[in-house]
């Protein structure tokens, strides 16, 4: 796996950033719960360079929603044929599909994650991903997958305690060490 080439990471949205699951009230609204962990681990991403895009076979406004505020400017939705619409944005964009980690967990992102330089998956992904990945990240769906897999790309780069730095500024650190041993 060469993490130097990456430029863009694509998430999957049921089941990698969420839990899977599709919550419908009684007034037809559908939630989506998000983890606070992984928009933290994108925001520290942003902050050295690497973009995101959300890639998901779904319509859904929390999605577009979440993505807003987490400064997420490419955002496909009710993608059903994710490897073909990865292949076009990577041309369009003048990548190339070493530029590309993606994150998913079933089995309409398998051909992407073929076409993908780096593919990962939460350890509750469905079996054929599973067999597939180069990375099985130790979280579930909705668990903190992204930052996962953030923590371990940057380190791996060198560039986590820069990002950390970057969003984190060391002044801010300080004073929570300060408020907290008191």
């Amino acid at each position: 796996m060469n993490f130097n080439k990456i430029k863009l990471i694509v998430l999957d949205v049921d089941g990698t950033m969420t839990d899977g699951g599709v919550y419908i009230d009684n007034n037809q609204i559908e939630t989506k719960k998000f983890n606070v962990k992984d928009g933290a681990g994108i925001v520290l991403a942003q902050s050295v360079g690497i973009e995101f895009m959300i890639l998901t076979g779904r319509s859904s406004k929390c999605v577009e929603q979440r993505a807003k505020e987490l400064n997420i400017k490419h955002v496909a939705q009710g993608i059903h044929h994710k490897a073909d619409f990865l292949k076009e944005f990577v041309i369009a964009h003048d990548l190339l599909p070493q530029n590309i980690a993606y994150i998913g967990d079933d089995l309409n992102d398998l051909a992407a994650m073929h076409y993908a330089g780096i593919s990962a998956c939460p350890i509750d992904a469905a079996d054929e991903v599973k067999n597939y990945c180069d990375i099985i990240l130790h979280k579930k769906g909705g668990d903190g997958v992204v930052r996962a897999f953030v923590e371990e790309l940057l380190k791996n780069l060198n560039l986590w305690e820069t990002a950390i730095n970057n969003v984190f500024p060391v002044k801010l650190q300080l004073y929570f060490m300060i408020i907290f041993s008191l």
